[in-house]
């Protein structure tokens, strides 16, 4: 599997304790990034996706700058950035 690089947004490395920003994985596609992440961090994939799977409506994550969906393949050195919505009023 490809080796691709992980940025997180602040807001979900503070759920997580000892998340980095940014880190690499080994994955062929987003879902199994996810479940790699949630290997290290349990919980980490039910934050960002729903057992229905599919990524949740206030997650969005971009592989090289397209926004993805559990199936997009990842290729060697893919830049991913997972992204929370963050709401406010």
């Amino acid at each position: 599997m490809p080796n691709v690089a992980i940025t997180l947004t602040p807001a979900l490395t503070r759920l997580f304790p000892g998340c980095p920003r940014q880190l690499e994985v080994e994955a062929a596609t987003v879902r199994d990034l996810l479940h790699a992440l949630d290997a290290r961090w349990p919980g980490m994939r039910d934050r960002l996706s729903d057992s229905l799977p599919r990524i949740r409506p206030h997650v969005n994550i971009f592989v090289d700058g397209e926004r993805s969906v559990l199936e997009t393949p990842l290729k060697p050195g893919a830049a991913v950035f997972i992204v929370t919505a963050i709401s406010g009023g």
